[in-house]
């Protein structure tokens, strides 16, 4: 047998984030994070002073007695302490657990609990939402409260730009045992280097629960490797294509999936760092937006349709620096894309992943050399090409491969090397299928590979024996010009099993019917498409991370409380 003849690489070069840290440190020093802390209000700290206060921090970690392997949680906006700690706890071995705020109590209590979080930090104004869970939490041992302590609420509440629901107005003093002060701990943790120890590329470095699903939420364990890679192709031009000359608004909760990996990829690249706080709404972020020009955006359409609303009744608003805003979570209306474009320059991309890909599987970057027509538009509309080290293969009902001819669709399996293998602490055989993880996600593929979702498994309308996309359908009603929202469900029907009932968000003032949306989805949809059901509602109901919560829409169908319904006739 012939002896492999082996490659004479540095192969051992450990892929982790000692690297991106040290890359900030000596080539990027002059870097920014900047992080608002009032509207029209920033605060400012270079990639040197960040990397110094890391090292302090990771000083702090180890008097808290954090130790590799142990999970860290964090309760926060997107701030620089946050970013402070996505750097720190992976750093000293240990695994970085971004709470997500928003889920339910029960569920908080539930993802503490089961990935037995030593420490939380939390900032202060999200601390009335821990102190009632803290019974509940025995094994947290110290809470760090994030803020200046001589100024607990370092951002009184304008009432001109109300923000989060969970925001608390002025100082307070929190209920919390065994609180201890952030800005305090890094002052006592002196300024000296610190010696960080080796870290393996396949040791744990942050951890993230799913949110959106059925039972309870699941721990994705992300390691070094596989951040690093993450991080890596989101500097690729077909990707983000982020560079040093770039500045990253990060919209996308850092709580959930590591902001879209925005943080880290920033971090590598040397691209200064934007983060809004707690402050989401669109006046807050188009001021934001033209102080700062941000040159790439990442949040989900929900947000960027607010903005869009925004801009068009502030026309005076310049928002053209995004020339490269990625927008996921859920399908972008081509509609959406095209007015931005077109009335404020404003260019969206689309991206497709979950928690479980890192998430970043696909990215949508069109030709710009040709025309802007049809055919283009049509590519915009879909969620790009896997990126590279992702593979991507579609699974019909009969288990068989389908082919990439752009019309036949099946249920999207992914593999890679930041794809999840399991679950962390929990078994789920039907999730993982022998190496590809199963999305849940129905799509088409094209001949050059460009992924069309049309679906999810669950929200497939099955009529007559033939699938109704709601996704295209929502899409299409979303075209008009006096929709705001919309989200389409199946209802049963006796003929045809089911039915699609199409739930509207109408634009203030508008008295548009069902009739007349009707009249607009003819010739955009097959006839067999058009509802004949909608419900007028004041809001689409949303996930934890701004996903439509059909879930909600299906219960309240079934106990016949969904409101505004109307039938028509489709002809």
């Amino acid at each position: 047998m012939t002896e492999m003849l082996q490659g004479l690489m540095q192969d051992d070069f450990p892929l982790n984030l000692h690297h991106i840290r040290r890359r900030m440190r000596d080539c990027h020093p002059d870097a920014e994070v900047v992080t608002l802390s009032a509207p029209g209000t920033v605060k400012r700290a270079t990639f040197g002073e960040v990397v110094e206060r890391v090292d302090r921090l990771a000083r702090v970690l180890g008097k808290l007695g954090i130790e590799p392997g142990d999970r860290v949680g964090t309760f926060a906006w997107n701030n620089q302490s946050h970013f402070e700690l996505y750097m720190a706890v992976p750093c000293v071995g240990a695994v970085l657990h971004t709470l997500n705020i928003r889920l339910f109590e029960e569920q908080l209590i539930y993802i503490v609990n089961h990935a037995e979080d030593k420490v939380i930090f939390v900032d202060e104004t999200l601390t009335p939402i821990l102190e009632k869970l803290a019974p509940s939490l025995g094994g947290v041992r110290h809470y760090v409260v994030m803020g200046d302590p001589a100024h607990p609420d370092p951002a009184h509440p304008d009432p001109a730009h109300p923000a989060d629901s969970t925001q608390v107005e002025g100082a307070r003093q929190t209920t919390l045992l065994n609180v201890l002060h952030y800005e305090e701990l890094l002052a006592e943790a002196g300024g000296e280097s610190f010696d960080y120890p080796e870290i393996d590329e396949r040791q744990a470095a942050a951890l993230c629960y799913t949110s959106g699903t059925t039972g309870n939420p699941k721990g994705v364990l992300y390691s070094h490797r596989s951040i690093c890679l993450h991080s890596t192709a989101t500097l690729m031009k077909d990707a983000l294509g982020l560079s040093s000359v770039d500045r990253v608004l990060a919209v996308v909760p850092m709580f959930h999936a590591n902001a879209w990996g925005l943080p880290h990829g920033a971090a590598l690249a040397g691209a200064d760092l934007i983060l809004p706080d707690r402050f989401l709404q669109a006046e807050p972020l188009a001021q934001m937006i033209e102080a700062e020009r941000p040159t790439l955006m990442g949040c989900v359409p929900t947000i960027f349709a607010d903005m869009l609303r925004y801009a068009d009744e502030h026309p005076d608003v310049d928002l053209s620096s995004l020339q490269n805003a990625a927008c996921g979570g859920s399908a972008v209306p081509k509609q959406l894309m095209k007015d931005f474009e077109e009335r404020h320059g404003v260019r969206i991309f689309q991206a497709w992943g979950m928690t479980e890909t890192s998430p970043v599987a696909t990215y949508a970057r069109p030709d710009e050399t040709g025309e802007h027509g049809d055919e283009y538009w049509d590519g915009r509309a879909k969620q790009g090409k896997p990126l590279p080290w992702v593979e991507l293969r579609l699974i019909g009902d009969d288990g068989a491969e389908v082919e990439w001819d752009g019309e036949s669709t099946g249920e999207i399996e992914v593999r890679g090397p930041w794809i999840a293998a399991r679950y962390f602490r929990e078994d789920d055989p039907e999730k993982f299928d022998v190496g590809w993880l199963r999305t849940g996600d129905i799509a088409a593929v094209d001949r050059q590979g460009s992924v069309q979702i049309t679906d999810r498994a669950k929200d497939v309308i099955k009529s007559g024996g033939e699938w109704i996309s709601s996704v295209e359908l929502e899409n299409e009603v979303m075209a008009h010009p006096d929709v705001v929202e919309a989200a389409v469900i199946a209802k049963p029907d006796e003929r045809w099993a089911e039915r699609p009932l199409c739930c509207v968000v109408l634009r203030e003032g508008a008295d548009t019917g069902a009739q007349e949306l009707v009249e607009h989805l003819q010739g955009r949809v097959a006839k067999w498409w058009l509802p004949d059901e909608f419900a007028f509602i004041a809001e689409v109901p949303k996930t934890s991370v701004g996903k439509f919560d059909k879930k909600v829409l299906r219960r309240e169908l079934a106990e016949g409380t969904l409101e505004g319904r109307v039938r028509v006739s489709s002809g």
